[in-house]
């Protein structure tokens, strides 16, 4: 490995390919980089990365990834960045498109809205960046895991591939979530984290949206078992118990049937206080 940037680590026999034309358009985006690396190298961040030859240096793609922390679009579009500085429209709900300063962000990066009602036009939004030769990222688990295991794969990836015929490039995180994830405190200070990204080859997109999308997950999962091996090699041993790490593999987080209930619970009560806030607007 080589180490670039103070930030990447990259296979040493890799080649980076010439900057794509995304480098010199979208300065807001690159910018917002730029501030990200900076925190990074701060807090002594190493993003260890596999797999860019997986990355194309031209043309629309689709790369998905595993969803463990709040930092993972970020992790997710090294890579991209890497490989001639590409950038990566990444999908999610709208919601956060309505948010006072990150809607503001995320609009100025021109990342997709996801509007789960109206899931067609998202569908619809991701092919049309892909096939005008962007990249496009998204987490098909729809919120992070807190089982740090992979949860099920919605199909939507599938789908947006096969419309849109193009690469479906299989992405695994790991290291992520000692940053930042739900219910863990937070570790922004200089920690000195390593956080292992490899990318695969394009999973074929013959079948159904179903089997794909488990074809799709079983390349994940293999990506991600490569990453947690490298991560003990490299970085072990752990206790037992760490907070960071799942049951199965000795750590103290939640069993994914524990975690999906705990979704499911703040799914009720996210309806329930949309519910009720619906119901006092109509009383006045």
């Amino acid at each position: 490995m080589k180490k670039i940037q103070r930030l990447f680590e990259i296979p040493s026999d890799y080649v980076q390919p010439p900057e794509h034309a995304e480098a010199k358009r979208d300065p807001f985006y690159h910018g917002v980089i730029r501030v990200i690396k900076n925190v990074f190298r701060a807090q002594g961040t190493v993003a260890v990365l596999h797999g860019l030859e997986h990355i194309p240096a031209e043309g629309g793609a689709l790369i998905v990834a595993n969803h463990t922390g709040w930092f993972d679009f970020i992790f997710t579009g090294m890579g991209p960045h890497v490989a001639g500085r590409r950038l990566v429209r990444f999908m999610a709900k709208k919601e956060v498109f309505s948010a006072p300063v990150i809607g503001a962000m995320m609009r100025a990066m021109r990342h997709v809205p996801v509007d789960r009602a109206a899931g067609a036009d998202s569908i619809d939004s991701a092919v049309d960046w892909i096939q005008k030769g962007s990249l496009v990222g998204i987490f098909p688990e729809g919120t992070i895991s807190r089982s740090f295991e992979l949860s099920e794969f919605k199909t939507g990836a599938a789908r947006i591939a096969q419309r849109a015929d193009a690469p479906l490039i299989p992405c695994a995180i790991w290291g992520s979530q000692r940053i930042w994830t739900k219910d863990l405190p937070r570790r922004l200070g200089r920690t000195n984290t390593p956080v292992i990204i490899r990318y695969g080859a394009p999973v074929a997109l013959d079948g159904t949206p179903d089997e794909v999308t488990q074809r799709l997950k079983q390349a994940v999962q293999e990506l991600l078992d490569l990453n947690r091996a490298e991560y003990a090699e490299k970085y072990g041993p752990f206790g037992d118990g760490e907070n960071w790490m799942p049951a199965a593999l000795g750590g103290s987080a939640p069993t994914p049937e524990e975690a999906e209930e705990i979704y499911r619970r703040e799914k009720a009560e996210r309806a329930a206080r949309k519910a009720e806030k619906t119901s006092g607007r109509r009383e006045k």
